[in-house]
């Protein structure tokens, strides 16, 4: 059991330690409730049917209004912890330039996220309409907020990107890296235990189910556990019109699934198909018992 005062003792010993930031530094890291405040708005902004915040009293200038300044804010923040550089007026500048860049984008956005909903309409018998896919899937909703994050980390934010994407795989179970890059028409069905990392590359019109992984194979480090790797590709191409089924897990940057395949569910694959390629695990014996048959089993054992 913690003893009563501990915690304050452990704040002083970290505020103390050499290697650990000092308040000034926490301070001009970005919020993370800042940011997923910022989120939803930008949600609403997109969405607006669907999406409601706090600040859906507000007009949509007032909202785009607020959105914009509660970004820059946290941005200079981002900037500030990263770069360590003391040119505020330059980083000031830069934060509006991409602030502008990325509102002028969000209707680009809407259009095709609500792509992704018709592709989830399309790809699941079960969905109503699409309009319940964006409303209860977690699938879709794991895409929107990637969609959105990728577009602030093709601008080289720091920080908010992820803080975006790692709150979405709280919501969802989905980690969608927002380095990855995502085609047209994409559908995640169910979700829960979805890995795609940050140099994936995924064609038009391709579907995955839960479980699966598109991930990076172990690498080597040199003795200060740093990688040669960081920056370059690491996870695998998919291209257009390709299926992957419940569990499968591709690795490798060199891995590449040709268009319009088949991985079975549970394939572990760490080598190139060539298109229209079918990927499946090998037939097993199954053993059935019913009450019956294991009954007469067990007498015959007697």
């Amino acid at each position: 059991m913690i003893q009563a005062g501990s915690c304050s003792k452990l704040d002083k010993d970290v505020m103390n330690n050499s290697q650990a930031p000092n308040q000034a530094a926490y301070e001009q890291l970005p919020n993370k409730n800042k940011v997923i405040e910022i989120l939803r708005n930008i949600e609403e902004l997109i969405l607006p049917e669907f999406c409601t915040t706090k600040n859906s009293d507000l007009n949509i200038q007032e909202k785009i209004e607020l959105t914009q300044k509660m970004l820059i804010v946290e941005m200079l923040k981002a900037f500030t912890a990263a770069n360590k550089t003391m040119d505020h007026s330059a980083d000031s500048s830069r934060a509006e330039l991409i602030t502008n860049s990325f509102f002028s984008k969000l209707i680009n956005i809407r259009e095709v996220i609500l792509k992704d909903a018709h592709a989830g309409y399309r790809g699941d018998p079960a969905a109503i309409d699409w309009k319940e896919v964006v409303l209860t899937y977690p699938g879709f909703k794991a895409i929107l907020i990637y969609r959105i994050a990728h577009e602030l980390y093709l601008e080289k934010i720091p920080y908010i990107p992820r803080i975006m994407s790692e709150h979405a795989h709280s919501i969802t179970g989905v980690d969608i890296h927002p380095g990855a890059n995502i085609g047209m028409d994409f559908f995640i069905d169910h979700g829960t235990g979805v890995v795609i990392g940050e140099t994936t590359e995924i064609g038009n019109r391709v579907k995955i189910y839960q479980g699966v992984t598109l991930g990076a194979l172990s690498f080597p480090t040199d003795e200060k556990g740093e990688t040669a790797m960081r920056g370059k590709k690491r996870h695998p191409t998919i291209e257009d019109d390709v299926t992957i089924y419940a569990g499968a897990t591709i690795l490798g940057g060199n891995t590449v699934v040709g268009k319009s395949s088949i991985i079975g569910g549970n394939v572990w694959l760490t080598e190139s198909v060539p298109e229209n390629s079918k990927v499946l695990m090998p037939r097993i014996d199954l053993r059935i018992k019913n009450g019956s048959n294991e009954n007469n089993n067990n007498k015959n054992q007697q």
